[in-house]
């Protein structure tokens, strides 16, 4: 296969930058709030004007795909390559939004974009609709520079409509089109990068598992004096679940917890170094006196590449003004895990689960209830795909590109397992951007860098899939 020239992908984007910028406006105008009822009818009207403009765009198939309940729905597209030995690609996105008004400090309308120093701002420029959109016009680019009537890659796109309210019909979503969906590989085009001057692709995220454990002593409060230092108490169990919850080195102390976890390689904590990484900016971030957390690892290998536990609320009698001296009935704490490639979510739930009844003594009674997860996903530094992911952008970057992982968690783990394949992140944006916050905005040279990737991509995936694994 040819390689696609650049010059010809540049100057295609230069030509149509325009349209594709006010293409991208109509779109953010469209305030599709997934977490108000009262906008579902825009979030519908969003699918349905994306649906349109894949269908503008190229693609022969593109349909609203309607969720269990009373979900939003979501967007599906795809564009067959002609070439039976042509691997097949899908990507993710979302096209719903957070919520945004002017009253919450915006400078401008926040579903009313504007372009000021290069900057388009308004809700979902960044997060994730600039995202998803910059694949219409990179595939555009492949195609006029290649001369080709199809994509180099079979191409299916799956953008959803409720990612932006945790995302709670997609894995059923995705389970019931599995066939439909069937890949070689997924594009998540909904993350960033480390800067703008320092290019990055992520290789991974945390998964998430939390838990509310509820601690019930006596049948109702009573009097310490006559009863306390004699009776098992509540909120003294919650705090002694807390405090036992990391050893001394700040390692989590559940048995089992550890079960599986992928290591970081010498390569991967060599790359993790060569980032630019500023600790007290970063701690300025985070409105923290200082760094802590498990022995041996760095504050970047921490955040992204081991599990950890935190205690995220933890009440119980009485906290009102002045004393009340009483042995409280109750006690409640809240948990949340982050885990890594290797760890199973269900394990690690039921090490918990163990954990805590092993620990609570006689005459309390417990209740512990998870009421999600979500499963990290890793993809190997050598992988193929992410290899041809990491050389388009350094072709549309012009310098080396530099990896990363998210801290966070996502719906990518649901795609990762139900169709059993790896998970790539092409994204553009960057921390300024301003995500759920006020203000969002892309910049939309980087933007274009993101359409340019777009269009070297499809070639590159084509090219050097290995033989023999194109069996969809």
């Amino acid at each position: 296969m040819t390689r696609t020239p650049d010059s010809a992908v540049r100057t295609y984007i230069d030509q149509h930058r325009d349209a594709f910028l006010d293409d991208l406006a109509a779109w953010l105008r469209i305030p599709s709030v997934s977490a108000d009822p009262g906008r579902a009818g825009e979030v519908r009207r969003s699918a349905e004007w994306l649906a349109g403009k894949l269908r503008e765009t190229g693609f022969p198939v593109a349909e609203v795909w309607e969720t269990a309940g009373e979900g939003l729905p979501a967007v599906y597209a795809e564009w067959p390559s002609g070439d039976p030995e042509a691997p097949t690609v899908l990507v993710y996105g979302h096209h719903d939004v957070q919520p945004a008004d002017l009253e919450d400090g915006w400078d401008t309308e926040p579903f009313e974009p504007v372009v000021v120093d290069g900057r388009m701002y308004g809700r979902g420029a960044a997060d994730d609709k600039g995202q998803v959109f910059f694949h219409t016009l990179g595939v555009r680019a492949h195609l006029a520079a290649t001369g080709r009537t199809a994509p180099a890659v079979n191409l299916k796109l799956l953008v959803e409509g409720e990612e932006e309210s945790g995302s709670p019909h997609f894995a059923d979503l995705v389970r019931r089109h599995a066939e439909r969906l069937a890949c070689d590989a997924v594009i998540v085009s909904d993350t960033g990068m480390w800067a703008a001057d320092t290019p990055t692709v992520c290789t991974g995220m945390r998964g998430l598992a939390d838990c509310q454990i509820d601690l019930f002593g006596p049948a109702q409060d009573i009097h310490s004096g006559s009863f306390g230092g004699a009776v098992p108490n509540p909120a003294t169990e919650a705090a002694r679940l807390a405090a036992a919850l990391h050893d001394d080195d700040r390692r989590v102390a559940v048995p089992g917890f550890y079960d599986g976890v992928a290591e970081l390689t010498d390569r991967e904590r060599e790359l993790f170094a060569e980032l630019p990484f500023d600790e007290k900016e970063w701690l300025g971030v985070a409105r923290s006196q200082g760094t802590l957390g498990e022995a041996g690892y760095t504050t970047l290998e921490r955040i992204w590449a081991r599990p950890t536990a935190e205690v995220n609320g933890i009440w119980g009698g009485y906290t009102g003004p002045g004393g009340k001296t009483i042995v409280p009935s109750s006690a409640h704490l809240k948990l949340s895990f982050r885990l890594v490639a290797g760890q199973d979510v269900d394990k690690v739930r039921e090490a918990v689960r163990q954990w805590v009844a092993d620990r609570l003594p006689e005459g309390i009674r417990h209740e512990i209830v998870f009421p999600g997860a979500t499963r990290p996903c890793l993809t190997p530094l050598d992988h193929p795909a992410l290899q041809s992911v990491v050389r388009s952008m350094g072709r549309a970057f012009g310098q080396e590109i530099r990896y990363t992982r998210e801290g966070g968690s996502g719906p990518a783990a649901d795609l990762q397992d139900v169709l059993g394949v790896p998970v790539l992140f092409l994204g553009i944006s960057v921390p300024s951007d301003g995500w759920h916050s006020v203000n969002e905005k892309v910049e939309l040279d980087l933007l274009l860098k993101g359409v340019e990737t777009s269009a070297y991509l499809w070639g590159d995936l084509a090219e050097n899939w290995p033989a023999g694994a194109r069996d969809r």
